[in-house]
């Protein structure tokens, strides 16, 4: 009798370990799913701040070029109207994103008008916005190369198998990376 209690109890003890074992590697994944999702928010956050400069320049550079370019209209409706729905489509992550692509692509045409006025390109006000539009653009990039890093491994996490089981009980979804077609910002034309 001695033996078959002594024998339950090693079996229960196992047990309980067992389900203590899972329980640690459950909350264990769960936490780095929480982390990682939180390093990939706080990776947008600086890419947002960077936008939000963006979208200060934009008007301003509009109308210094405006000034001399008045009629390359659809250039300049193009961006601003990109930029309100950009500024309006905070929470909506595809619009948004949308919005910025086309921002984007359509600010470096913008630029590009100073090449056919050479007014325009001896202006300081148009040096000192083209500099730092220049700058804000290189943080952009590189906001956005971490943001995508951090989204990389938040998706990696919530789609190899077994935390994606955990990952599916809990609503966890993949996150769009944020990236801009690079063919269509090489190939500036007004």
């Amino acid at each position: 009798m001695i033996v078959y209690t002594s024998s339950v109890q090693g079996i229960l003890i196992v047990l309980i370990g067992m389900v203590v074992v899972v329980l640690i590697y459950y909350m264990a994944v769960y936490n780095g799913l929480i982390s990682k999702r939180n390093s990939a928010r706080r990776a947008f956050s600086g890419i947002d701040v960077q936008l939000k400069k963006r979208w200060d320049l934009i008007p301003r550079l509009v109308e210094v070029v405006k000034g001399y370019a008045a009629h390359e209209k659809k250039v300049f409706t193009r961006v601003i109207e990109a930029r309100k729905v950009a500024m309006e489509a905070r929470d909506d992550g595809h619009l948004r994103m949308g919005s910025e692509k086309v921002i984007a692509m359509e600010t470096p045409k913008i630029m590009a008008l100073a090449e056919n006025y050479p007014e325009l390109k001896a202006d300081k006000q148009f040096l000192w916005l083209q500099r730092n539009l220049t700058e804000i653009e290189s943080q952009i990039s590189a906001s956005r190369r971490a943001y995508n890093a951090s989204v990389l491994k938040f998706n990696n996490g919530i789609e190899t198998f077994p935390s994606s089981i955990i990952a599916s009980k809990h609503g966890f979804t993949t996150m769009d990376f944020f990236d801009i077609d690079l063919t269509e910002r090489e190939n500036v034309r007004i």
